[in-house]
């Protein structure tokens, strides 16, 4: 990785480089050297912009396996717990480090097992605070404590157990906190638990040139189909973002029954049940993820062409954390939502504020159905008009 701000050893430079990591993001520029400095960090960057390498780095270059448990990296899901473990044991591979992700959903007692050998922790902030509780774990040691996706923490009710686990830290620390937007409750806790820092705002990576923003209002009963017909134009993978768990389940299984591979992810999954559903849909085994929020965090795939909000999110920053799950690395992607209810017009009018002229109005009408594709019949009647062609072609009896 080339920067000028920085020099990486040639262990982690040959690493990074097997994986085509060449050039040094401008959020690493920033953020690499200022960590290495002993620097605290406060960091407005979304997801993409390389944030994770830009603490993975230097934490990897400053640790030896006989250092003992040294950093602790807080997030808010388990997929992401998994990713951000991922990318710490692929950049320090040949140094060995202890490396335990940390989350709820899978036997504690294996976990606590692994945190005897640990020099990182990745974890989310429920299970560490169980493993707190019974003695298996100690922060006293820890060197560098990173919050990651702080402003989803705090949308998600995890504020006050990071607040519980940050008083179990030493005096002496470096604290790296990481979010995509900054609302007043991120300021406090930043001006709380930082000193001194290196505070680095980035605008959104997102732009106009790559990202389509478009919109159609829709009633209740024919938003369904008209996602179906959408999902039937030309597009590569598509997660269609919902707000509540049953509706994740309804629409894939529905999606399913017309043709188009879909699955579901949401909370009321078991751990290996969702890490199964990610990894098949990474390897395109199926092209269509119907999810909650859950996914808008903890979901890293560049692949991603198209997000449809099937239900409206509730608030801007929902919304641009969904939208940011296409047009990443300077791929071109589209984000759809479908307007149909009161409240949905209510919140989709805050979005519509914060976007200013780059969210298109469109009209159903305005969908390029294929031509050899019939003129699409409501979901509930596809099963009986079939059963109506089978009867009407039927022979008589003799």
């Amino acid at each position: 990785m080339k920067s000028q701000s920085f020099v990486l050893s040639d262990e982690i430079t040959t690493l990074l480089e097997a994986q085509g990591i060449t050039v040094a993001t401008p959020v690493q520029e920033e953020i690499i050297p200022a960590i290495a400095n002993g620097q605290d960090v406060l960091a407005q960057s979304e997801t993409g912009s390389g944030k994770t390498l830009s603490f993975a780095i230097p934490i990897i270059e400053q640790l030896k396996k006989r250092d003992g448990l040294k950093a602790l990296v807080l997030v808010p899901t388990r997929e992401l717990a998994t990713q951000v473990a991922g990318e710490f044991v692929k950049y320090s591979a040949g140094k060995h480090l202890g490396i335990v992700p940390v989350y709820g959903g899978v036997s504690i007692n294996a976990q606590a097992s692994k945190l005897r050998q640990a020099n990182i922790i990745v974890a989310t902030p429920g299970r560490l605070i169980d493993l707190l509780n019974r003695n298996v774990v100690r922060l006293q040691s820890i060197k560098y404590f990173v919050c990651d996706e702080a402003d989803r923490m705090l949308d998600m009710g995890f504020v006050r157990d990071v607040e519980r686990i940050a008083a179990q830290l030493p005096a002496q620390h470096q604290t790296l906190l990481f979010s995509a937007t900054v609302p007043k409750e991120i300021e406090r806790l930043a001006a709380r638990y930082l000193h001194n820092p290196k505070n680095v705002r980035f605008a959104s990576t997102v732009k106009p040139i790559f990202l389509r923003q478009v919109y159609y209002r829709v009633s209740p009963e024919a938003k369904l189909d008209l996602l179906a017909d959408l999902l039937e134009q030309e597009r590569h993978l598509a997660i269609v973002f919902c707000n509540r768990k049953h509706i994740t389940v309804k629409v894939a299984k529905r999606l399913t029954a017309i043709g188009i591979q879909a699955r579901a992810l949401n909370g009321n999954m078991s751990q290996p049940q969702r890490e199964k559903v990610t990894d098949d849909f990474r390897r395109e085994k199926f092209t269509v993820l119907v999810a909650t929020d859950v996914a808008a965090r903890g979901l890293h795939i560049d692949d991603v062409s198209h997000v449809y909000n099937y239900e409206i999110p509730k608030d801007v920053e929902s919304y641009t954390h969904r939208v940011g799950r296409t047009a990443r690395a300077g791929q071109k992607g589209e984000a759809i939502s479908l307007v149909a209810t009161e409240e949905e017009k209510k919140f989709f009018k805050q979005i519509l504020f914060k976007y200013r002229g780059e969210i298109a109005l469109k009209e159903s009408g305005d969908i390029d159905v294929r031509a050899a594709k019939p003129a699409p019949a409501p979901l509930e009647s596809k099963q009986r008009r079939r059963n109506d062609e089978v009867v009407k072609n039927r022979r008589p009896r003799r």
